[in-house]
């Protein structure tokens, strides 16, 4: 995640709130979003003015996170940063668990909508290797260019898939759909191997980027050397050709 983006989605949060679900939208299905999760908590305001207030918490909660690099805050440093009301935090979320859920959320969707965009105009293997960059060499930026937010996020995105595997399977689908699609391509291409189907090598795929800018975030790289971006993309075009199958336009590409 990006400094730059970082700050585009603090901006949008604020900016964007006043989008409001379809009238007729359930928010009492699981994949609800969770401005409509927090819009459901607040029928007594206004759907504009709820959506408002809990990007102001989400966006204040971004702030924080980037400057410590900590999930540990109390709502009431929330409170004080957002200047609005524990009232009115209670009204939007059950508590700091779904706030942290509501934000990783927001910058997994915007972070996967902004790479997609970037890659459609790229062939399949620069398109790839572009997330696999993105990804990873975010995952490394100092505190001052947001790899506060990055540290604190490694955190509690493991603690997440320890404790709510359900949640944390759908916050992460947009950016596992972005890796499918383009491995499917792929595959359809005749760039990458089709012993192995997409779903399962799409799923190995990033689980081995998102593992190793886990490790990256955190500095606990084995050896305390840190994994370089252009390493880690060649492990990963090795499993997607295969032994003895990567073609001549492959190898010519991924340079």
């Amino acid at each position: 995640m990006s400094y730059s983006l970082l700050a585009s989605i603090t901006e949008a949060v604020c900016v964007d709130g006043a989008a409001t679900p379809a009238s007729g939208a359930s928010t009492d299905q699981p994949d609800a979003t969770w401005r409509e999760r927090a819009v459901e908590r607040s029928l007594r305001n206004a759907r504009a003015k709820a959506m408002s207030r809990s990007d102001r918490f989400i966006a204040s909660a971004i702030e924080i996170l980037t400057e410590t690099g900590r999930t540990d805050f109390t709502v009431q440093e929330l409170i004080e940063r957002s200047k609005t009301s524990l009232r009115s935090f209670y009204q939007h979320f059950s508590g700091k668990e779904e706030l942290l859920l509501a934000l990783f959320e927001e910058i997994i969707a915007t972070s996967a909508a902004e790479w997609r965009t970037q890659v459609a105009d790229k062939d399949t293997l620069a398109g790839l290797r572009y997330v696999v960059e993105m990804v990873h060499a975010q995952a490394g930026l100092p505190a001052g260019g947001g790899g506060g937010i990055n540290r604190a996020l490694s955190v509690y995105h493991l603690q997440l898939a320890e404790s709510r595997p359900a949640e944390y399977s759908r916050v992460l689908a947009p950016l596992r759909e972005l890796i499918h699609d383009l491995v499917k391509h792929g595959i359809d291409e005749g760039e990458f191997r089709d012993d192995i189907d997409a779903d399962t090598l799409s799923m190995i795929m990033m689980q081995t980027i998102v593992g190793a800018a886990h490790m990256h975030a955190l500095g606990s790289e084995p050896g305390g050397v840190p994994l370089g971006t252009d390493a880690l993309w060649e492990f990963c075009l090795g499993g997607l050709v295969g032994d003895g199958t990567r073609s001549t336009k492959s190898t010519r590409r991924r340079r």
